[in-house]
């Protein structure tokens, strides 16, 4: 885990700016720190430079200095800036040392870039994990940015012209722009106003952009053009089977030169993965779990039932919160408006965590797979409405009422977002009456079959709620104190093998531990 950033173009940037952007990005890796610079005429330099790759390090596999990053070849003539963590791909390097790759180290980071050198683009089906890497390809000219499938990591861009710049955060990314280049977007503040976040593609920004998930960038350096595409489209998938996928995403998320912890609520989600560790032999890692004093969010009784049940070590972590000394710092750590209330229990416990361990694996993910959430039972009552809009008045006397009128006036499937969105349409055109439209979802991608409504309604999720939700948020509150958050129920493989399950098998439902 750690923060990126970088930048290829035209104006020359002061060493300065560049430690602006480190500095930005150093509570995500507070191990090291390197920035790799070079001029217009892509020599390497110290001084001010047109492009650059930054680059500050959580140590998690291999840590010495010499798995730092920025990484390059041996050529010196590709370079990798990568944050994340790739699993299983220690079968495909051994293929490329018996092509004669060199391996110095037993990080992921350099198995990624002899992949690249090896395979080109072609290389990213063999990558499993979570990730968001920047590929600097001196020799064709061009710069890969890549966010995962799942979009589990963040990734942020900037382009104009024949410049692109681009980091883990919003921040990183500001002491590169002009103060002039930084205007508030009102079509992001408005997507926030909808939806209490702001979906991929957009940021509060005006001109900074959000990778979507799943996707690849390419900027070419001699052209300044930027294309877009998606290199993977989910499809059911039973070959591995979903109790060998669920078992084996699990196991692969244990290997660490660090110690690894659980997020232990009194769910199911994370009691799923306890129970893995338990039969899997991995007793030696701790289950931790928040409790609040004085506060009706206390889930320990349960949470330590699981754990002795299992046999885990479990520890209970009193969140003594003070949110008027902290509250600054979680609304700067959130980088961008966030309307989540559950991010404030998360950076708590993400921060007395770090003191033990410096990686945890969490339960995210389990509600979007099977369905958890009670909205989904509440909006499938009217499922029969399907793409049947009514034509209604465009105002109401009361705010009840403007909230029923606005859900009849959309088609079903876009009504699903005022199930647990922020202000409706109405309001939201009376707040920025300047705007030409006010859409009622900024959704980045919607299904285009609701013949199986349940379904369609855990696509959208998939695609928007849960990565610019739920794991930007684990992101953001976790790597705020340099703490590396894993999600087994998020594998892509482990996703495809539950698309492959009945509905009989995937949704149905528990009993109470």
């Amino acid at each position: 885990m750690c923060g990126i950033a970088g930048f290829v173009g035209t104006r020359a940037i002061s060493p300065s700016a560049r430690a602006a952007m480190l500095a930005a990005l150093a509570d995500r890796g507070p191990d090291a720190q390197h920035a790799v610079c070079w001029n217009s005429a892509l020599a390497r330099t110290e001084q001010e430079a047109t492009a650059a790759l930054l680059h500050t390090r959580l140590s998690i596999r291999d840590l010495r200095a010499v798995a730092d990053q920025p990484m390059t070849n041996d050529a010196g003539d590709i370079w990798i800036s990568y944050n994340g963590e790739v699993y299983g791909w220690e079968a495909d390097a051994a293929e490329l040392k018996r092509r004669g790759y060199a391996f110095k180290t037993t990080s992921d980071t350099e198995f990624i870039l002899n992949a690249y050198q090896a395979w080109g683009l072609d290389m990213l089906p063999k990558l499993r994990g979570m990730f968001a890497i920047a590929i600097l390809d001196l020799r064709a000219k061009k710069l890969h940015l890549i966010r995962d499938r799942l979009g589990i990591k963040p990734l942020v861009y900037w382009h104009r012209g024949h410049e692109l710049a681009f980091g883990s955060t919003v921040r990183a990314l500001l002491p590169y722009l002009k103060p002039e280049e930084r205007g508030l977007s009102a079509t992001g503040i408005d997507a926030y106003l909808a939806h209490r976040y702001v979906p991929a593609p957009h940021t509060v920004f005006e001109n900074i952009r959000r990778l979507p998930h799943g996707h690849c960038a390419t900027f070419d350096l001699a052209s300044g053009e930027l294309t877009l595409a998606p290199y993977w489209q989910p499809q059911p998938d039973s070959a591995l089977g979903f109790a060998n996928a669920l078992v084996e995403s699990v196991k692969l998320r244990t290997v660490s030169d660090r110690p690894v912890g659980l997020f232990l609520s009194g769910g199911v989600d994370s009691a799923t993965v306890a129970s893995i560790l338990a039969a899997s032999g991995h007793r030696e890692i701790t289950a931790y779990t928040a409790t609040f004093p004085g506060t009706e969010f206390d889930e320990s009784a349960e949470a330590a039932r699981v754990a002795q049940r299992l046999g885990l070590k479990h520890e209970i972590l009193p969140i003594e919160s003070h949110i008027g000394d902290d509250f600054e710092r979680i609304v700067a750590d959130l980088d961008e408006p966030f309307a989540d209330p559950s991010s404030f229990p998360l950076w708590y416990i993400a921060r007395a965590a770090s003191s033990r361990v410096k990686v945890v694996l969490g339960g995210d993910g389990g509600d979007e797979l099977f369905a958890g959430y009670k909205r989904y039972d509440k909006h499938l009552r009217s499922a029969w409405r399907r793409g049947l809009r009514l034509p209604l008045p465009a105002t109401a006397s009361h705010a009840k009422s403007a909230k029923i009128l606005d859900e009849l006036r959309l088609d079903w499937l876009s009504a699903y977002s005022l199930r647990f969105s922020g202000l409706p349409p109405a309001l939201r055109r009376f707040l920025q009456p300047a705007l030409a439209s006010v859409p009622a979802v900024y959704w980045d991608r919607m299904p285009t079959d609701t013949t199986e409504p349940l379904r369609a309604l855990l696509e959208t999720d998939m695609h928007n709620y849960l990565p610019e939700y739920i794991l930007r948020k684990g992101d953001l509150c976790t790597m705020a104190h340099g703490l590396e958050l894993r999600v087994p129920l998020l594998d892509h493989r482990l996703y495809q093998s539950v698309l492959a399950l009945s509905d009989e098998k995937r949704f149905t439902r528990p009993r109470k531990l």
